[in-house]
This record gives C-alpha cells, structure tokens and sequence, in this order.
C-alpha cells in the first residue's frame, strides 16, 4: 500500500519594502527658486542688498547700525512711494516718464498754496487730487486713443514741467508752521533710533499695494495684462478699466512722493527731481519687475530702491568719489539685471 506525501506549503515571500521617490533636496529647490523669472530676480537683488551693507559695515566704523538702515528709508521714502506707482505700471507693460515733473509739479503746488494760506490738510488733498487726475488723462489717452506709454507719459512730463514754471521760476520756501512740525517730526523707536512720518506713510502705501496686487481681483487683473492683454481679454477680466486705473495709481503714488519730497526739502522748485523718473525705474527693474510686464513684486522693488539708497550712502561715507560715481553703479546694475531677466526667460522658454 502506497503512501501519499503531502506537499510541504511554500514559505512566504518576503514583502518588498515601499520606495517612496525622494523629493528635491534643499539646495535644488534654492537653485530653482534663483533661477525662476519669476523670484529669481528679486532673490538675487535680496543678497545683493545683504551683501553690500555688510561690505559697508566691514569697511566704515558705525555703518551695520540700526538708524544707519532706518536713515536709508527716511532719505528713499518718497522713491519708494514713486517705484510702488511704477510697479504698477511696468507690470502691465507699461512706462511712465512723468513722475519726476509730477512730482517737482507737487511741490510747487504745496509751496504756492501753503504761502497764499491754505491749511496743509487741503494742500495735500488738492495735490493728490490734482496728480491722480493727469493720471487719468494719461491712462484714457493710453487705451482709448491707442497712444504708445512712451509718449503719453512723455507729453504728461512736459505738461507737468511746464505747470511748474508758471507757478514760479525760482525756489518757494516752505514756513507753514503745522507742515513744517509734520516734516521734521521724529518717531522714537528706542536705542537712541528714529523714523519719520514719511517712513510710516511710505511703508503703509508698500503694505496696501501689496495686498492689492497679492489679494484682490484688481491684482490679478494687473498681472494678467502684463502677461498678455489679449488673454485678459478672453477671460473676461476688465481689461481698459484696469490699464486706465494703474496710471491714476502712479499718478497719485507721484503726488504723495511729491509730498513727501516737500517734507525732505521744505521747498518748492521748478527744477526738482529731474532723472528721478529714472531712478524709479531702475529701482523697478532691479527690484525684479520685468519689463515686458507680468512678473515683479512690490517689495522687489523696495529692495531695489535700497539697493540704490545703500551705494549712495557707501559713496557718501567714502567721501573721496563724486556723486555722479552713484550713476555709473545704477547703470551698470540696470544692464545686468536687464541681462538676468532675458536669460531667465529665454530658460523658461
């Protein structure tokens, strides 16, 4: 009788251990982030800005000081408030050359009206009221007539310039008493460190466009044109109200950094501010903002308005070099960073 062997059961198979595929690692997603179009620009104009203040610091005595910094806004308060208009503007590939007339044109609105006894409240009021309303005529000029930025904005800075000599052709002192007490106020911040007003109001203008362009409908509407107007088009976005209204922003933006100039110099002059149109720009351009519109930030282009304040103290603390040596940086900075966007975008491409 024969006998039936069972069949031994067969052992189990190891289970394989999951693999989960490794994500970037820090220095990839770093190295992404720097050659981005769209936050490499503003990242390398951040360590710029880091590593010429410490340049500074280990070359003058008392530079990597707290009031040493807070003195680059109090000296750039009124170009922050001109490079936020710009930004604007540049985002949806525009470009506006009348800010530096606009802004001489509201100091000597403020010094004529506070001379013949307005209350400054007023003034101000009737300068930003004024400024916002060549921004409008500028903006509808623009979209509706087809009119290049190029020139709009050229025939608003020869508008501007011109208003200027016909209220006066020589320098108006500033004597009102309740202007004078806000210009020269000091904000104590401890340690023996201060601000004034023009700070504050220049950082509230940074942290309401930010939230505008970040957070609300009229933000993304400005990125899209810059993007591509057409496609806004497409997409049901409005369009001409948004390109009109981002002039009257840079008008009004020109016209409070008029204000603030006035609170800097106590004066009115025909000839102020003349190439400041170009400082704002280039503090646009190396703050990150394309040219060609639809990528930039607000605080990229605070960061290029102390890129700009930082070589200008550096040069001031050297002492031996000419001021015109702060033209030369700017220039060859706007070259690079103008080089650095159309390699970071040729990649894209």
């Amino acid at each position: 009788m024969s006998t039936t062997t069972a069949p031994k059961p067969n052992p189990p198979r190891p289970i394989a251990p999951t693999v989960h595929a490794a994500g970037p690692s820090l220095l990839a997603r770093v190295g992404a982030a720097f050659t981005s179009p769209k936050y490499g620009p503003v990242l390398v104009t951040a360590v710029l800005f880091v590593a010429i203040f410490v340049i500074g610091g280990l070359r003058y005595p008392r530079f990597l000081t707290g009031q040493v910094f807070l003195n680059l806004l109090v000296d750039n308060a009124y170009l922050i408030v001109l490079a936020v208009g710009m930004t604007f503007v540049i985002l949806t590939g525009g470009i506006d050359l009348s800010v530096g007339a606009v802004v001489a044109l509201s100091g000597m609105m403020a010094a004529s009206l506070l001379q013949t006894g307005w209350p400054a409240g007023v003034v101000i009021t009737a300068i930003l009221v004024a400024t916002s309303g060549l921004g409008l005529l500028v903006g509808l000029m623009i979209h509706y007539f087809k009119v290049q930025p190029f020139i709009a904005t050229l025939a608003a800075m020869f508008l501007a310039r011109g208003l200027c000599y016909v209220i006066s052709q020589s320098s108006i002192s500033i004597t009102d008493s309740s202007f004078v007490s806000l210009a020269v106020a000091r904000i104590p911040l401890g340690g023996g460190m201060s601000i004034t007003w023009s700070v504050v109001i220049a950082l509230a203008v940074v942290a309401v466009a930010v939230w505008v362009l970040q957070r609300t409908r009229l933000g993304r509407t400005v990125y899209a044109i810059g993007g591509g107007e057409q496609s806004g088009v497409l997409m049901g976005l409005p369009v001409a109200r948004t390109k009109v209204l981002v002039y009257v922003i840079s008008g009004f933006c020109s016209g409070l950094a008029g204000v603030l100039f006035t609170f800097y110099t106590l004066s009115g002059y025909p000839l102020t501010a003349i190439g400041t149109e170009l400082d704002a720009i280039a503090a646009v351009v190396i703050g990150g903002t394309l040219l060609t519109g639809g990528y930039g930030f607000v605080l990229g282009s605070v960061l290029g308005v102390l890129v700009l304040g930082v070589i200008q103290t550096i040069i001031t603390f050297e002492g031996t070099l000419s001021s015109w040596w702060t033209k030369i940086f700017i220039g060859a900075l706007l070259l690079v960073f103008i080089l650095l966007q159309r390699l970071l975008t040729a990649r894209r491409r």
